[in-house]
């Protein structure tokens, strides 16, 4: 899977993450992308989400779904099992 990410604007460290987590959740959920490293090595990126609705189409699986007549009916000896 691919995902479009902006360029980072800032790189921390785990301890800096740690120490100013709430600022770096409030400067990401307003567009910016930071790295998160260990030992010098990018191993997390923090960024918005973006929420994507695909967007729905009326009526688009008409005709594809059905329903048997008898899908209400039980089956012979259902009763009798569970009583």
């Amino acid at each position: 899977m691919v995902v479009d990410m902006p360029i980072p604007t800032m790189i921390h460290s785990i301890s800096e993450a740690k120490a100013h987590f709430s600022a770096i959740v409030d400067e990401a959920s307003g567009g910016k992308t930071f790295v998160i490293c260990r030992a010098g090595r990018p191993l997390v990126v923090v960024s918005q989400y973006v929420h994507r609705n695909p967007k729905r189409r009326p009526d688009s699986l008409k005709g594809k779904i059905w329903m048997s007549d008898d899908f209400d009916a039980m089956p012979d000896g259902f009763e009798e099992a569970f009583g």
